[in-house]
């Protein structure tokens, strides 16, 4: 099995360039007297950093020993009242002494004339504040400029920057990476900030703020220390087990913590997606057949014509979409052509489109005249077969609404029937559907009737969709994490097996888990992702 040979040659290897041998004689047996002893040091070793198997895993330096200072305009582009530039690096408080001319107390706002270093012309009145490090965002020496946001004066302080020697300006997140490489900021903690900064709606700041406060890494880095705990009782055990110098039940304790670990983290990743979607926006398509409403209703929605209403079927024809914040959730609406038979050519296609729209919605909003459909509404016996013989009508089929059950999901489904202004008493009634009354609503686009109570329904589906982002366990919000904690599980589950016919392979699934929490939150080498995580900051962060 090639397998299990490299699994075997790499723990040999760590185990080599570790120095910690396999087996150990009397010199050993002094220095661990006791079997807590013995646990407790295996702990230490790997906790402190030592390198773990195959070379990669280790903790980030605290410095790339780069000499530049970087700056940049931190507050975004455009006039202002107050523009902020930022800079960080060995020779930050160069710019005091040659841009100020007078010194300036740490952490207080000091106001100073800005002055060009070569020509001594004034450029400014500003406020300035100095943080040495590391006591600074970056963790090292900072200064912010607080100028005044015109335009002229910004791009004068810019260029006296840029004529000091040792300054250049800051690449696109780069004061966020120094912060992260100096140790300030985890690499969750780094994308909640990133997520802070491209929040449009107020539970996306919510959930950004929470993760950039360390919530969602202090869990990760919890699971990676209790599994590192498991690695050293399991190799203490390999070291020592047949000097009898250690608990015989420690497997055991070790098997039952993997367990633990295992479950909480396939509980966190079985979250629907919640963090994900209220991270990157929900998708709602409006579905239905032609003339019932559909345009209308996302009109509605936006308080703004943006789609064409007219009584000819067959208006809407190619999908609009409209980004809207309903009740802070970002949303991504969809109006679709209606869906029938036809023979042209372009409408087929706007069929089309709305039917693999749908395929991959969030929410579907299926939309029907209450005039005609009220009354068949009266006389079923099951919601579900009547609106999944419905859909199926439509052209969609049962793996676009089931999600691959055989039940109806009517969790990501609102159906709405419109048009009850038209509706006669008799179709209007619809007591007997009380069990799905969270799914099913009456409304009039024309009139304005019912809104409000589609508006509360639809807005609880969307909290369905995305959970409340200060309530219970920090969610999982990128798919990066997502990636990582399903590798780490799988290792995991691969423990109890390798367990009972080679305890070395075991351990090793234990420290191959444990990389995996590590390459989340930064503490493994992970340099070829830095890139990827930055690249979407703005200059100046």
């Amino acid at each position: 099995m090639p397998e299990v040979l490299m699994y075997r040659l790499r723990y040999l290897t760590s185990r080599f360039l570790s120095k910690k041998p396999l087996r150990t004689i009397s010199q050993s047996l002094q220095q661990y007297v006791l079997p807590s002893t013995t646990q407790h040091n295996h702990f230490r070793k790997y906790y402190n950093g030592n390198t773990e198997g195959d070379g990669q895993e280790r903790k980030i330096p605290s410095s790339l020993g780069v000499s530049n200072t970087i700056y940049a305009l931190s507050s975004g582009k455009g006039k202002c009242g107050i523009a902020v530039i930022r800079i960080s690096g060995p020779k930050a408080s160069l710019a005091i002494d040659q841009i100020c001319h007078l010194a300036v107390k740490p952490r207080i706002a000091n106001l100073r004339k800005l002055h060009d270093p070569h020509t001594q012309e004034i450029l400014d009145e500003a406020l300035v504040l100095w943080f040495p490090g590391p006591h600074s965002f970056t963790g090292e020496d900072s200064v912010e400029f607080h100028v005044h946001g015109g335009p002229a004066v910004i791009t004068s302080v810019l260029a006296a920057l840029s004529s000091l020697s040792g300054f250049r300006p800051a690449l696109p997140g780069e004061f966020a990476k120094q912060a992260f490489l100096n140790g300030k900021l985890d690499l969750t903690e780094v994308e909640g900030l990133g997520d802070l900064i491209h929040a449009e709606t107020e539970l996306q700041r919510k959930q950004a703020l929470r993760q950039m406060g360390g919530e969602l890494g202090h869990m990760y880095a919890q699971w990676r220390t209790r599994l590192i705990k498991c690695m050293a009782n399991t190799e203490a055990f390999i070291d020592f087990h047949e000097e009898e110098n250690i608990e015989d039940d420690i497997l055991e304790s070790v098997t039952t913590e993997v367990f633990r670990i295992r479950d909480e983290i396939l509980n966190h990743l079985n979250d629907s997606r919640r963090g994900e979607r209220l991270r990157d926006g929900l998708h709602v398509v409006i579905l239905g057949e032609p003339n019932v409403g559909k345009s209308s209703l996302l009109n509605a929605l936006c308080q703004r014509p943006a789609a064409i209403v007219s009584p000819i079927a067959g208006t809407t024809r190619d999908i609009v979409e409209t980004a809207l914040n309903i009740a802070g959730y970002p949303v991504m609406i969809s109006d679709t052509a209606g869906l029938r038979e036809t023979e042209d050519l372009v409408e087929k296609e706007g069929v089309l489109r709305a039917i693999n729209r749908a395929s991959s919605a969030d929410l579907k909003i299926l939309v029907l005249e209450q005039p005609s459909h009220g009354r068949l509404l009266k006389n079923i016996l099951s919601l579900n077969d009547f609106v999944s013989l419905y859909m199926q009508n439509l052209g969609l089929q049962d793996d676009h609404i089931t999600d691959n059950s055989s039940c109806l999901n009517l969790s990501n489904i609102l159906i709405v029937l419109n048009k009850s202004d038209m509706a006669s008493q008799e179709s209007l009634t619809l007591d007997h559907l009380h069990e799905f009354e969270d799914h099913v609503c009456s409304i009039s686009c024309q009139t304005g009737l019912g809104f409000d109570i589609f508006m509360k329904k639809l807005v609880n589906k969307l909290k369905n969709l995305c959970g409340n982002p200060v309530v219970g366990s920090p969610s999982l919000t990128q798919a990066r994490h997502r990636h990582h904690l399903d590798k780490c599980q799988q290792h995991l589950s691969e423990f109890t097996p390798w367990l009972q016919t080679d305890v070395v392979l075991a351990a090793e699934h234990l420290r191959l888990a444990a990389r995996e929490l590590g390459q989340i939150t930064g503490l493994v080498s992970t340099d070829n992702i830095l890139d990827v995580i930055f690249r979407d900051f703005c200059i100046g962060k």
